[in-house]
């Protein structure tokens, strides 16, 4: 019996959690989910997708990337555009097939914004 995987949330080192948490509501539209009583840590949440900040002092962690997918890649792209979000590259078809878009945030995390090959 093969066991089902159901849903990710990736961890991502930010060097300031208040304003991270401040781009990714505001900016990119996620709503705090939990946030620990130390200040050190936060899961905030866009529909079935979870991301966990937690503050890095001092920087010990490099930048990471995530792939979050959608099926409707140009209206969140004008969303975020609208909303300011820092969009690092626009959309573009990989080599691979997919279509996708990247923000940053302030630590250089990359979120990659992924629609699915058609089939």
């Amino acid at each position: 019996m093969t066991v089902k995987l159901s849903r990710t949330a990736p961890e991502l080192p930010v060097s300031n959690l208040k304003e991270s948490i401040e781009y990714y509501e505001q900016k990119l539209g996620f709503r705090v989910a939990m946030k620990m009583s130390g200040g050190n840590y936060a899961i905030l949440e866009r529909d079935d997708v979870a991301i966990h900040l937690f503050q890095d002092h001092p920087r010990s962690s490099s930048p990471v990337g995530i792939h979050i997918f959608t099926e409707d890649l140009e209206a969140l792209h004008a969303e975020l555009q609208e909303h300011g979000a820092r969009i690092s590259q626009g959309i573009l078809r990989k080599p691979w097939g997919n279509r996708d878009f990247r923000v940053k945030d302030d630590f250089g995390n990359e979120i990659k914004f992924t629609e699915p090959i058609a089939e």
